[in-house]
């Protein structure tokens, strides 16, 4: 099966060999998502609620780029450093996802810098190219 590569414009060299999505047979996959900038430095350190809505834009963007929305997405992979975070994590993702909700799984675990307090990975069905 045909595969592209997702590359929003001013996407950021990745800190992993990955891509930041990939497009096939009408899903997108976007890889986990952190609170990066630029320069993969993690932003909004230690406010959870900021760096999911910075996540979420992050992916919001990638989705477009294929040729979807956030209205499409089907699956969110949520990764928590801290359960004390869970409230606030929510509460923005509600905004993301305001009608139907995705299927979600959210895990506790440590992530690749120690300022990020979440990373989502995310699947969109966006339909044939």
């Amino acid at each position: 099966m045909p595969k592209s590569i997702v590359v929003p414009e001013g996407t950021s060299k990745p800190i992993a060999p990955f891509s930041p999505g990939t497009l096939a047979d009408g899903v997108v996959y976007v890889s986990g998502t952190l609170p990066f900038d630029r320069n993969n430095d993690v932003v909004h350190v230690g406010d959870a609620a900021a760096q999911t809505r910075h996540v979420l834009e992050t992916i919001k963007t990638v989705i477009e780029t294929a040729g979807g929305s956030m209205e499409d997405v089907t699956m969110n992979h949520i990764f928590l450093t801290d359960w004390a975070n869970y409230a606030a994590v929510n509460s923005v993702y509600a905004e993301y996802f305001p009608g139907d909700k995705p299927a979600r799984y959210c895990i506790l675990c440590g992530l690749v810098k120690p300022e990020a307090l979440i990373e989502i990975a995310t699947v969109a069905h966006i339909g044939r190219p």
